[in-house]
């Protein structure tokens, strides 16, 4: 009898020690896997929530490093194909690589807070913004002047996602030399009476909390907020996304985790609408 409870008891102390090895190998070898370098590349206006999550990441992961490199020319789903970086910002939509949304930009057109147009339906803002509605009284009989459009360059991941959301891929009218900054968008707007632009929805947000001289646009009678965003009713918006290879490696695949944690979504919330989850 004693012979047999040592037995178990052997029994059960070997399976625990098979145990505990078999767990410090599986953890070692996730340890060991999610060390090096890790190449983000962008162009957009992203840069500073990539920032963010990059310095989480390296604080969650000792032993790694996350390099960010950010041009403007860059062609970022060319550069995940080729093995030039492991994840990119945005991107034009490609079948040989996996985008993945992280956040939302909602995009608002402001006018200067004179113009006593305060709301447009998605058709009338394509047809602002392809260049077929040229004067402001095609849309308010109180309102008179040719339609000067404030756009953006289009290497930005902004405009890319501002043409989607209109319908008016490759149609944006010929304007003046695109303007880069919100800053710069905000004060042409806010300085000439029949101008219009656009910018993410956060800094239109700000500009009128401070009390610049420009109105945001309702669009179909909805204003931009993180509410309408993320149900859909407000529809000038772009997905933030990050791309990569369609097998990403586990450091690629540790940062999209990461982005789309709580403490993820929590940085991107300084700019963006988190997802609805």
């Amino acid at each position: 009898m004693k012979t047999s409870r040592r037995h178990a008891i052997s029994s059960v102390v070997w399976l625990w020690s098979v145990l505990l090895i078999s767990s410090f190998l599986t953890s070692k070898g996730l340890a060991d896997e999610l060390r090096g370098s890790l190449t983000v590349v962008g162009r957009g206006p992203e840069r500073p929530v990539i920032e963010k999550l990059a310095q989480a990441f390296e604080r969650a992961h000792i032993g790694t490093a996350v390099d960010i490199l950010w041009n403007r020319n860059f062609r970022t789903s060319e550069m995940v194909k080729a093995g030039e970086a492991d994840l990119a910002v945005g991107g034009r939509e490609d079948s040989d690589v996996m985008a993945t949304p992280i956040a939302w930009d909602g995009l608002a057109m402001i006018v200067n807070f004179s113009n006593p147009v305060s709301d447009v339906t998605i058709p009338q803002a394509a047809s602002l913004f392809s260049g077929s509605i040229r004067d402001w009284s095609e849309l308010d009989e109180r309102a008179a002047g040719r339609v000067r459009l404030v756009v953006r360059p289009d290497d930005q991941n902004l405009t890319e996602g501002f043409e989607r959301a209109l319908g008016i891929v490759g149609r944006m009218a010929e304007a003046a030399e695109p303007i880069r900054s919100d800053q710069k968008v905000l004060s042409r707007v806010s300085g000439q009476l029949d101008a219009i632009g656009y910018l993410s929805m956060k800094a239109a947000l700000d500009a009128v909390t401070y009390g610049m001289s420009v109105r945001i646009l309702l669009v179909d009678g909805v204003e931009p907020g993180r509410s309408t965003i993320r149900s859909g009713r407000y529809r000038v918006k772009r997905p933030v996304v990050l791309v990569t290879n369609k097998h990403p490696s586990p450091l690629a695949q540790a940062f999209l985790d990461l982005a789309l944690s709580p403490e993820g979504q929590t940085l991107l919330d300084d700019l963006y609408v988190p997802l609805d989850r």
